[in-house]
């Protein structure tokens, strides 16, 4: 239907969404718990009535979706534009307003200035997340340059006063920090080209009190592969607001007559039981709008990554010995990474001579696929098809297809540059080289499509900053080469956890989580991951005893613990493992290949946090299975530790205990693990009484299965 209603009601039986369409541009007025169709969007309107304050507009400017200078909106803008006469000042009317079941379309026109204004939200049928995109349409006959467009700006609810960011670094991705919501902004710009280690794009926002099983919480998650910028603001007048959208550099997008540009996605959701109660509606939305297989369909295959095992000393002997090592361990998947291409024995020369080298494989790759896929392995392998490198016979013949800044010396960086993807004929021959290559082994059936450098001089070859329509020509990339190759799998890696997000996993199916292998490292970068993402999408690989990024040797228990609660894999030299060691990886892999139909679509339950261990559940839908983990980092300080409390159990069901990881424990006395055997417990007191937790040495995990009788 079309028109334009002075209200607008997107809800299921999860959520509800109010627009109010009274003024020039719709404002969102509610978002939220479920309301009941007796509370009319008119008394949400009366109840949000503001008076004219002291020395202060008689109208106040709403924070509608998109606001403009045009509003006289002193807020950060929504929409910054020139043009050659006074189009900064856009100001638009909603002229159109088409719903179609939770999907409804504004469409605003500002005729004096040549403008269209249209924004689409969507919420989700199953979950309370919505999706807001916003589009700016040139219908006049000069140029506009567009600085900056959101996806849009949403007020925050009163009752908020705290924000949940995301920040860390190369290897310590995903760690989180919480903010009073201050009088100011809290800004974050990303400039990176790359989703980045250190600015996620992502915030929560939540009252005091709200934890991981309690209170209200709201997440904002904008869907941009490279540079963005966001903004949590308390203004004077005690509005509040958040605001999401892709940060450009200046002349990066200019319109001419008839010419649009559409933002990236701002996915938002409502938790109304804890900060895992949000992520349960991200993890669902994700799963069934996003992922092109399930827990169901196919189940992910446990991975053997040859990095940390070999580097680049590839030989085709020695990497038969390896799959001959891995197979009995139950690994599914085999992944030849960096160095089987021309000239790569070191990462200083041939990124770009995408050519199977034949210097260390003189009759091809047939021989170590044939071998590895004989043994009942998948066979997968590495690209970085975005970078050169210097020596290279790609860059010595087209050294105009990096992108560059004309007489500014290019940033060192890895020791390889950026393709310019803007450039059609460099596209093409990326297209043709993998392609090419999955041809010549159709046995491959997976690709590490990694990125590893900041694009610190994004200029294509016309001098324009390229980032925009590089992130566009990269989505093109990728969806192409799966298209050439149907049932290929694309994992995203940009130096570990990068480019995390939801602009790029529509178009692929794993994330490489961080280039930290150490489990305690990784117990907080998966964690702080799984507030938007689910398990199933985080690589976790069991790392060498002694990790090669921080130093630290931790037992072959606690590492496959952690790895268990993604998507697994093994990441070392097999031939380093102990006759120990190789029978733990060898239960942990077969505990994780029974547990994975459930933390693979299971609801997780987070335990808050208290500085000395990482505690949480999965939970199937029906609650009659869950599992949990308890992951000692520090010993406590006092003799015994406290109690562990379930969650997510259903409190009227009877459940057994089973410890099922580790197999062997040792204790210093006998504890309440030889009380759980043939017991029976309500979900209740399991919930609120809770079960003391044995004395344990710091760097242990301890898994527990829960099944309902």
């Amino acid at each position: 239907m079309s028109s334009s209603p002075s209200f607008v009601r997107l809800c299921n039986e999860f959520t509800t969404l109010i627009f109010d369409c009274q003024g020039r541009m719709p404002k969102v007025i509610y978002y939220g718990a479920p309301l009941s169709d007796s509370t009319t969007p008119e008394m949400l309107s009366i109840l949000n009535t503001r008076q004219e304050a002291k020395c202060a507009p008689v109208i106040e400017p709403p924070i509608s979706l998109v606001p403009t200078h045009g509003e006289g909106w002193t807020g950060q803008p929504g929409l910054e534009v020139s043009g050659d006469k006074d189009q900064w000042s856009a100001g638009f009317s909603l002229v159109e307003t088409k719903q179609s079941g939770t999907s409804v379309e504004f469409v605003g026109e500002d005729q004096h200035r040549g403008m269209r204004l249209i924004t689409t939200v969507s919420l989700d049928a199953n979950t309370t997340v919505a999706s807001f995109c916003s589009r700016v349409e040139n219908t006049g006959q000069t140029a506009l340059h567009l600085s900056y467009l959101n996806a849009a700006s949403l007020p925050l609810p009163t009752t908020v006063d705290k924000m949940k960011t995301f920040e860390g670094r190369w290897s310590a991705e995903f760690q989180t920090s919480d903010h009073d919501l201050f009088f100011g902004s809290y800004v974050r710009e990303n400039r990176r080209g790359k989703t980045s280690h250190d600015t996620f794009p992502g915030l929560i926002a939540y009252p005091q009190g709200t934890g991981e099983l309690q209170g209200e919480c709201y997440g904002y998650h904008l869907g941009a592969s490279a540079n963005h910028k966001l903004r949590a603001e308390l203004m004077a007048d005690g509005r509040s607001y958040v605001q999401f959208g892709e940060l450009l550099f200046p002349g990066e997008v200019v319109l001419g007559e008839g010419e649009s540009y559409t933002t990236p996605v701002l996915y938002t959701g409502f938790g109304s039981d804890g900060f895992s109660s949000l992520s349960q509606q991200f993890h669902q939305y994700i799963r069934s709008n996003i992922l092109q297989h399930s827990a169901e369909s196919k189940p992910r295959p446990v991975h053997y990554n040859t990095w940390e095992g070999i580097y680049f000393d590839h030989d085709e002997a020695t990497l038969k010995a390896l799959a001959d090592k891995v197979a009995p361990l139950g690994i599914e998947r085999f992944v030849l990474d960096d160095g089987w291409f021309k000239g790569r024995r070191h990462d200083k020369a041939g990124l770009g001579d995408w050519f199977v080298d034949e210097e260390i494989y003189p009759e091809g790759l047939d021989g170590l696929i044939d071998h590895v896929t004989g043994l009942g392995m998948e066979f997968g392998i590495w690209f970085e098809p975005e970078m050169v490198n210097p020596d290279s016979d790609l860059y010595r013949n087209h050294p105009e297809w990096a992108l560059q800044s004309e007489n500014n010396p290019h940033v060192p960086f890895r020791n390889q540059y950026v393709l310019d993807l803007t450039n059609k004929d460099v596209v093409e021959y990326l297209y043709k080289v993998i392609t090419d290559i999955l041809a010549a082994y159709p046995k491959i059936s997976y690709i590490k499509w990694d990125m590893n450098r900041d694009v610190n001089h994004p200029g294509n070859l016309h001098g324009k900053p390229a980032m925009h329509g590089q992130m566009t020509a990269l989505y093109s990339l990728i969806d192409r080469v799966k298209g050439a190759h149907p049932g290929l799998e694309i994992e995203s890696c940009c130096s570990g956890g990068g480019r995390i997000d939801l602009g790029i996993l529509p178009h692929t199916d794993r994330f490489w989580t961080s280039d930290s292998n150490d489990a305690l490292d990784r117990l907080y970068i998966q964690r702080g991951c799984s507030f938007f993402f689910p398990s199933e999408v985080m690589g976790a690989h069991v790392g060498p005893r002694d990790c090669h990024i921080t130093g630290r040797n931790l037992p072959i228990e606690i590492r496959s613990a952690v790895a268990m609660f993604g998507h697994m894999g093994i990441e070392m030299d097999p031939r380093e493992l102990t006759e120990h060691e190789e029978s733990v990886l060898t239960d942990a892999i077969s505990l994780y290949k029974r547990i994975r139909p459930l933390t693979h679509s299971g609801d997780l339950f987070r335990m808050d946090d208290d500085g000395l261990n990482v505690k949480f559940g999965y939970v199937s839908k029906n609650k009659e299975e869950g599992v949990f983990a308890y992951n000692s980092v520090q010993e406590t300080r006092r003799t015994t530790p406290t109690r562990f409390f379930f969650a997510g159990l259903d409190a009227n069901k009877q459940y057994t205990v089973e410890r099922v990881w580790p197999r062997v424990l040792k204790e210093y006395t006998p504890s309440i693990l030889q009380q759980l055997e043939g017991k029976v417990f309500t979900g209740e007191v399991l919930m609120k009484y809770g079960m003391q937790l044995p004395v344990l040495f710091p760097e242990t995990a301890l898994i527990y299965s829960v099944k309902a009788v």
